[in-house]
């Protein structure tokens, strides 16, 4: 049984259909890719390409809260917003709340990180630390982690 669904009003970056059934097995998919992406963050970091590893760490939460949300009965997720995801996770864990903030500071890193018009001037690389690549990667394994409470293989 499919129900539609509108996070908000005119908000069509979270339009998705519901399955009120779950779906463990898409939202465990969702999962391992996140896990490839966090440890493509992880080589990034370690080879100094200190913008892709927040780039990839945000893809990483992103994908991993898509997981979670699909093993709850979500059917299209067209959001890429960490924070959108994070709330809408909130509905069934308050544990999520906590997560917030880094889904805020992760959100800054998916458009950020990679085109250079988001800059005044230079390419994104640039302006990346190791500090900053290490803070994203933090806070992507955290919500992982959160995520993982639910999503037991």
């Amino acid at each position: 049984m499919y129900r539609e669904i509108c996070i908000k009003p005119l908000d069509w970056l979270l339009y998705k259909w519901y399955d009120v059934n779950g779906n463990l097995r898409e939202g465990l998919r969702w999962l391992d890719q996140a896990e490839a992406d966090l440890k493509t963050a992880r080589d990034c970091l370690k080879d100094g390409n200190y913008y892709a590893s927040a780039f990839f760490s945000q893809q990483a939460a992103e994908k991993a809260l898509k997981g979670f949300l699909y093993s709850k009965g979500y059917r299209a997720l067209i959001t890429h917003s960490v924070v959108e995801l994070v709330e809408e996770s909130s509905k069934f864990s308050e544990g999520f709340k906590r997560l917030l903030d880094y889904a805020r500071e992760l959100d800054r890193h998916y458009i950020g990180s990679r085109y250079p018009n988001f800059y005044p001037s230079g390419a994104p690389y640039k302006y990346y630390t190791k500090e900053m690549g290490e803070l994203c990667l933090n806070y992507a394994e955290s919500i992982l982690t959160e995520v993982k409470r639910f999503l037991q293989r």
